[in-house]
């Protein structure tokens, strides 16, 4: 018996123990074998009711060690479900290597299908878990396994290259790097366990210089090595068919279950996330998955579980259990309880500021009213010093802004949607105060607002812009300021300029033309209330959660040995215009006051 389960043991008993009379005593069976198409053992460990007769199973997979979720499993099964959790491939105890994304549609299906088998399963499988974990149920449910009956994607994308790879063209920097060091733990784990054999460095002298572990003539502990996907990522900056062939996207109409997507205010995945509640409501394979698709919109997410995230207490209200909406989800859609997603109305929204739940027929809501706010400067905008102003009038004769953008002093990534260390680089909502302190930083700005002011749903920014470089980047993020000054960042995004026409097939743009570039904030849900500011950031830089624009036309001096000499990158003058023919403006969806 090892270490894990004398852990878990107590957690078992304890729960058995203080079942009520209409719950079920569990069973556990552990380090089950699940064998693959291709022969590769997956494992997992089973969970299930004691009694006679089947059950719904759940199937959660993850690369994340499946002993991380034995609470689930004891719950679930204690509510009436065969739970079971399975490590992916190359992941803790199943074999093979792992690779991000590309085999988990055909283990899905294996798994479901093996599970809907079982002799104590009912035939419904439902998937259910967040991150890498809703993409193994959005990659498993794209290949239509006949028992899948059901997922519960939480906190994930709909396309591995936009919005989680790349976002408009820039590469996701601190998430890629920080998740890949996560990942790579495992993986170097396994691999020197590969290379811990005494008998090869017996003949080593002097004694001293006798290697614990064999790996470094291997190459083991490389990049290369540890995480190859890294590099193929850097290697496919562009929609290409690397990225086409794992899209959820491309693939709605292919997915024929009902789905709770659970997106979240401040998350990195929070625009894959409402892709994909709404390609699937208006694309999926069958009536069952167009009319069944809900949503849930938290606060927090990867950025951290409420009441309080970043700088900000979000109330009571805000502090989310994933594993109760998880049985809940199951229990109304594979048992017929009557719970909160029983009600009819399938978009549950938390609301910022107001920090309240509120159920609606639909995203977006069709009665906010798009609404924009244009750019305005009666001197320059650099700053929270300068003149910048928002106002739902169109602009007229205006002059220009203008800032440098140098890839040597970027503007620093501060709070926001982060994954996935926030003890080196905190997310979530933080102070702006030190970032719009800077004059590469434009700030527009309203008055402060009369009444309490509600915008609820998609946020993005059409911007006529020019730069001096062959390409570079534009950045924007929405503000609430407070009263007191302190400036709660809320969405924010990113358009690399050589992308803004195509993911595809970037082009480069022309040095001092002038052209439009649509921002795509994603979404938020806040009151401004009565004394707040709606502010707008526009720059070039948001580092490190994206790299820097190299401002070359050449970003692949970061894959060689020499991305710091003084040839790899050069300073931009970068120009928004905001007049009668350039009405450059943030785009909002405001709803009316009751």
């Amino acid at each position: 018996m090892n270490r894990w389960f004398l852990n878990l043991l107590p957690l078992l008993l304890a729960a058995s123990a203080s079942l009520a009379a209409e719950n079920y005593q569990i069973t556990l069976e552990r380090d089950v074998k699940i064998a693959m198409r291709d022969g590769i053992i997956l494992h997992a460990d089973i969970y299930r009711p004691q009694g006679d007769g089947k059950f719904p199973v759940l199937l959660e997979r993850t690369p994340y060690d499946r002993r991380n979720s034995a609470d689930i499993g004891v719950r679930g099964a204690q509510r009436g479900f065969v739970v079971i959790i399975e490590d992916t491939r190359g992941r803790y105890a199943s074999e093979g290597k792992f690779y991000t994304f590309v085999n988990e549609p055909n283990d899905g299906y294996d798994t479901i299908e093996w599970a809907a088998a079982l002799p104590y399963s009912n035939g419904k499988v439902g998937m259910f878990g967040g991150s890498y974990v809703g993409a193994t149920q959005m990659l498993a449910a794209i290949t239509n396994p006949p028992h899948l009956a059901g997922i519960c994607p939480i906190v994930t994308s709909s396309n591995y290259h936009e919005s989680w790879t790349y976002q408009g063209g820039a590469f996701e920097q601190w998430f890629n790097q920080s998740w890949t060091t996560g990942l790579a733990q495992d993986t170097l784990t396994r691999q020197s366990m590969r290379y811990s054999n005494a008998a090869e460095g017996m003949w080593q002298l002097p004694l001293a210089s006798y290697p614990l572990f064999n790996m470094n003539a291997r190459n083991a502990s490389s990049t290369e090595t540890l995480a190859p996907y890294y590099l193929d990522w850097l290697a496919h900056p562009n929609y290409d068919d690397y990225w086409k062939k794992i899209a959820i996207e491309e693939h709605f109409a292919d997915i024929h279950v009902p789905a709770l997507h659970i997106a979240a205010w401040y998350d990195i995945f929070l625009g894959g996330s409402l892709r994909n509640y709404l390609g699937i409501k208006a694309q999926g394979g069958n009536d069952a998955a167009r009319n069944g698709q809900q949503l849930m919109v938290i606060v927090g997410g990867h950025a951290g579980n409420g009441p309080k995230v970043g700088d900000v207490d979000f109330g009571p209200d805000s502090n989310f259990n994933e594993d109760d909406a998880t049985l809940e989800w199951y229990e109304f859609l594979f048992k017929g309880v009557a719970n909160r997603f029983a009600d009819g109305k399938p978009v549950k929204l938390f609301v910022m500021s107001e920090n309240k739940w509120r159920e609606e027929s639909e995203w977006p809501l069709a009665r906010a009213h798009e609404t924009k706010y244009f750019l305005h400067a009666t001197a320059a905008a650099n700053s929270v010093h300068g003149k910048g102003t928002l106002s739902p009038s169109a602009p007229a004769k205006e002059n220009s802004d203008q800032f440098t953008y140098d890839p040597a002093k970027p503007v620093p990534t501060v709070g926001g949607p982060l994954c996935c260390d926030s003890d080196h680089w905190p997310a979530g909502p933080r102070d702006q105060r030190s970032v719009e302190s800077r004059d590469d930083v434009l700030i527009y700005s309203t008055p402060p607002f009369a009444q309490d002011t509600e915008v609820t749903g998609p946020v993005s920014v059409e911007l006529f812009a020019k730069s001096s470089a062959p390409d570079t980047d534009f950045t924007a993020k929405l503000v609430d300021v407070w009263p007191d000054g302190f400036a709660q960042n809320l969405s924010e995004g990113i358009i690399r300029a050589s992308h803004r026409e195509s993911q595809e097939h970037p082009t480069l743009i022309t040095p001092g033309q002038v052209y439009k570039f649509a921002i795509d904030l994603w979404a938020t849900s806040n009151v401004f209330k009565k004394g707040h500011t709606l502010r707008l950031e526009i720059s070039s830089s948001n580092f490190p959660r994206f790299d820097r624009n190299l401002n070359t036309g050449n970003q692949r001096p970061y894959l060689g040995h020499h991305a710091n000499s003084a040839d790899a990158f050069t300073t931009a003058t970068n120009t928004i215009l905001h007049d009668a023919d350039h009405p450059s403006a943030l785009i909002l969806s405001v709803v009316p006051a009751k």
